[in-house]
Parts: structure tokens; sequence; C-alpha cells
């Protein structure tokens, strides 16, 4: 069996060959972040904040990315799962052409949105001057981001995690030293504050380009006669947008989402429960980690296996990798609940801040299961070539807090807490529909494989 064969051997191996460099690598991406965060809240609670607000703006990045990445990843994997290779370097070329062009249109974008956007979320002062630079910076580094997320996607679609888990380790590093260089101007640097926060970041995305890029021409797949004949047609990028536009405004949504939250969050709390919520959130993105690392495994066998029309180990994969993250979930809520004021005191030594961030935590708890089954079954369905629920779901999951925060909030007097209730009792209702309409299209699968097998014995 060929290494990059996730058609056959071991599902439970296959998840663990693919999750666990995956999730090592996510674990040093989300550590990348906490040293931002951590760095700007030496810098004052205002730069705190203003990295905080910015994670929805500087989420469409990612969006677009993450669309990308999981579009290329899925298409490439049904390529090889039916072995037509060409296939593969056809979406190859096309996926690198889409990221360059949309790396381009957001750097040109961004010095049109980024302010406004802020200002509409309520940021002022110090902390809407810190977000707009620290944003600004991050943009025009925007290509390096999704071209990274197109090599991933290309790696990962031959179960092959160790190229990106290792960029995201050694950027971790680069991360650790550029920060207090351009943040604190050392060694007779200029002192770049929240800026040089983002260039440290832009120049570690420009190394992992150079670095992947040269990880997928060395790996299995690669062939460079037939990128060579690979073409830039219509029919390959609708195919990818199909993939890429769900997966992309899904995790806009998530964008849209957070931007909600913030808005409420400085409606009912003000700056230091922002600046809390935000480093509460990197402390729950590090007990998810895992738990992204099984998506990428779940998609990518999910992905190879439909191209091979094997139903069979679609619903293995489904059910092993769900069990695990249950099990990670599980663990994660133990962990957290007792240690989250000695968390939120990494980030800012300020009690109010430390007391709101706890808060937070020790309420989402009772949410982290729910991202399993969210996120896992959206992967089983974008690995079966049904993008689009990802869309709905997260429309429903991100608009409906406008409602029920201000019902919480507001009309029952809550305040805050009725922000933090109303994220756990959002997602718990998405996770519902989200279980049954999966269950509805795998049984339909189920009935066009069994219809098939017939028709082959019968002939």
């Amino acid at each position: 069996m060929k290494k990059f064969d996730l058609t056959e051997g071991s599902i439970a191996s296959h998840v663990k060959a693919i999750a666990i460099p995956s999730s090592v690598g996510f674990f040093f991406n989300t550590m990348f972040n906490l040293v931002d965060s951590i760095y700007a809240g030496q810098l004052s609670t205002d730069a705190l904040a203003g990295l905080s607000l910015s994670f929805p703006v500087f989420f469409l990045i990612i969006a677009i990315g993450s669309g990308i990445g999981n579009g290329t990843s899925a298409l490439s994997a049904i390529a090889i799962g039916k072995k037509d290779i060409q296939e593969y370097h056809q979406y190859a070329r096309n996926a690198l052409i889409l990221a360059t062009v949309a790396g381009v249109g957001l750097i040109i974008l961004s010095f049109n949105i980024i302010e406004p956007l802020f200002r509409l979320a309520g940021a002022e002062g110090l902390s809407l001057t810190y977000g707009v630079d620290y944003t600004q910076t991050i943009f025009i580094g925007s290509i390096f981001f999704l071209l990274n997320a197109a090599l991933n996607g290309l790696l990962a679609s031959q179960g092959n995690t160790k190229p990106y888990r290792n960029f995201l380790i050694i950027g971790f590093f680069m991360n650790l030293i550029l920060d207090p260089l351009l943040i604190f101007g050392w060694f007779g640097l200029p002192a770049l504050g929240t800026v040089g926060v983002a260039l440290a970041t832009v120049i570690v995305q420009l190394f992992g380009t150079v670095y992947l890029f040269n990880r997928w021409m060395k790996s299995d797949l690669y062939d460079k006669d037939m990128l060579i004949k690979a073409k830039a047609r219509l029919a390959t990028v609708h195919a990818l947008l199909k993939q890429i536009i769900p997966a992309a405004l899904n995790s806009a949504t998530i964008a849209l989402g957070i931007f909600i939250i913030n808005y409420f969050v400085l409606l009912y709390g003000g700056s230091k429960t922002i600046a809390a919520y935000g480093a509460a959130v990197r402390i729950e993105q590090l007990v998810l980690l895992p738990t992204i690392g099984l998506n990428v495994a779940v998609l990518n066998i999910v992905g190879q296996n439909f191209g091979a029309k094997k139903m069979d180990r679609i619903l293995q994969a489904r059910a092993v990798v769900t069990k695990a993250g249950l099990l990670i979930m599980a663990l994660g809520m133990v962990v957290i609940y007792p240690a989250a004021p000695y968390l939120i005191g990494i980030f800012n030594s300020d009690p109010m801040v430390i007391e709101a961030g706890t808060v937070y935590l020790r309420i989402e708890v009772l949410a982290f299961m729910s991202y399993v089954f969210l996120n896992m079954n959206v992967s089983v369905l974008q690995g079966i070539k049904k993008p689009n629920f990802a869309l709905w779901i997260g429309i429903f999951r991100q608009l409906l807090p406008l409602a029920l925060f201000y019902f919480l909030g507001t009309t029952l007097n809550m305040g805050i807490y009725g922000v933090w209730w109303g994220i756990v009792l959002i997602n718990w209702t998405a996770v519902a529909i989200t279980l049954f309409f999966t269950k509805i299209q795998l049984g339909r699968l189920q009935i066009q494989d069994s219809l098939s097998k017939v028709s082959m014995e019968s002939t």
C-alpha cells in the first residue's frame, strides 16, 4: 500500500498518522497566537483589547484560507481515491492560482474596510488605534496565508500533515524571537508596538510559503510534467469554488459571530471584559486543538474513500474520530474548570480581567463537546461533496445571537451572563440540526451503495 492511500488499512492508524502531526502543528500555531496576546498584554490592556477586537476582521483571511485549504484537500483526496493523479495536479494548479488572486484582492480591500469595521464593533481610543495598526499590517501578508492553506491542502489530501506541522513549529520559535525584537525595538530596531506583532506574523507566513512549496514538490504524488500539463480551466475553478465558497463563508460566519459577540461583550462588560474574552478564547482554542487534527483526518479519509466508493470506511472513520474527540473534550473540561483563573492570569494581572475570563471559561466548558459533533460532521459532509450545509449551519449559529443575546442580556437582565449562556444554547441546538442532516445524507449514500452492489451482482 502506498503511503498516500487512505482507502486501505486501519482507519484508526490513518487517523493517528494524520491527526497527531496536525494537532501538534496547530498546538504551536495556537501558542504562536498566545505569545502575541501575552506580548500585547505587556504593552497595555488597550493593546490586548485591540488584538481581541482584530480577531473577527483578521478572520476574513482565516475564513478564505480555511475554504481554500478544505476545498483543495477534499477534491484532491477524492481524485486520489479515484486514482486520477492528473486530476489531482489540475486541482493543484488552479487552487494555487485562486489563492494568489484572492490574496491580492484582500490586500486591496483591506485599505477600505478595516477601520470602519472596528468602529462598527464599538472600538474607540487606543484600542481602536492598536487594533487597526495590527490588522492592516496582517492583511499585507494575506497572499502568504492563502498559499500556505492551499499547499497544506495538497499535502494533507495525501495523508501527509507533517510538513505543515514542521512549519508551524518552526514558525512558533521564529515568532518568539521576532515579537520582542519588533514590538519593543531590541538591538536598535524601532519599537513598532502592535505593528511589530503583525509584521512578525507576516515574515513567518512568507517563510511558510517557501518551505511548504518545497515540501510539496518532494511529496509522493508531485509530478512536474503533470503540473505543467494542467491548465487554468473554468470547470476546475468552478469545482473548487463549489467546495471553497461554502467552507469559506462558514468560517466567515464565525468571524461575524465573534464580531457580534464582541459587540455585546462591550455593551454589557466593557474593555476589560473584551480583553478577558480574547484571552479566554485563546485558552479555549488550545483545548480544541486535538479535535482540529481529527477534522483534518476525517476530511481526507472520507474524501479518498468517497472517491473509491467505500461507504463502510466512511462510516467507520466518522465513528472513530467522534469517539476520540469526545474523550479529549471530557479531559479538557476537567482541566479547564478549576484552572481557569490561573490561565487567564497568564495574559493579564488585572483582577477584573481574571474574574471575567474565569466566568466565561467555566460556563463555556459546557459547550466543549458540541464542537466535536459540529466540526466532525461538517468535515464528513465536505468529504462526500456536501459542503453547502456548513454555510447554512454557520449562518444559524452566528446570526441567532443577535436576538438571543439581546433577549437574555437585556430582556431577562442577565447582562454578560446572557452572552455566555447564549453561546452554549446556540451550539447545542446546532448539534441537533447537524446530526439530523448528516444522518439523512449518509443514509442516502448507503442506499446508493447498496443499489450499486445489487446492479453489479446482477450483471
